[in-house]
């Protein structure tokens, strides 16, 4: 991640956004302090954008409505 001073990302704000979008985020700094980060829509979209819940996810995979066949033996687990 490319950083830049604040005075410098305002006087070369379109070489940022650019860059922005080829290269991700442009950290932007006020006295050596990191302050704002400058993302690309693309970045942006795939931060805010909504995720599915678990219980989506279960109801989508690919094996809903496979039966399991799944065998439990009563054996002892400890040796007396």
């Amino acid at each position: 991640m490319r950083t830049w001073q604040l005075q410098e990302a305002k006087s070369k704000f379109s070489e940022v956004v650019k860059r922005s979008q080829n290269q991700g985020p442009q950290n932007i700094t006020v006295h050596g302090e990191p302050v704002a980060v400058l993302l690309s829509r693309r970045d942006y979209l795939k931060l805010t954008h909504r995720k599915p819940s678990l219980v989506e996810l279960l109801h989508a995979s690919p094996l809903v409505g496979c039966e399991l066949n799944i065998e439990h033996q009563q054996t002892s687990t400890r040796k007396a």
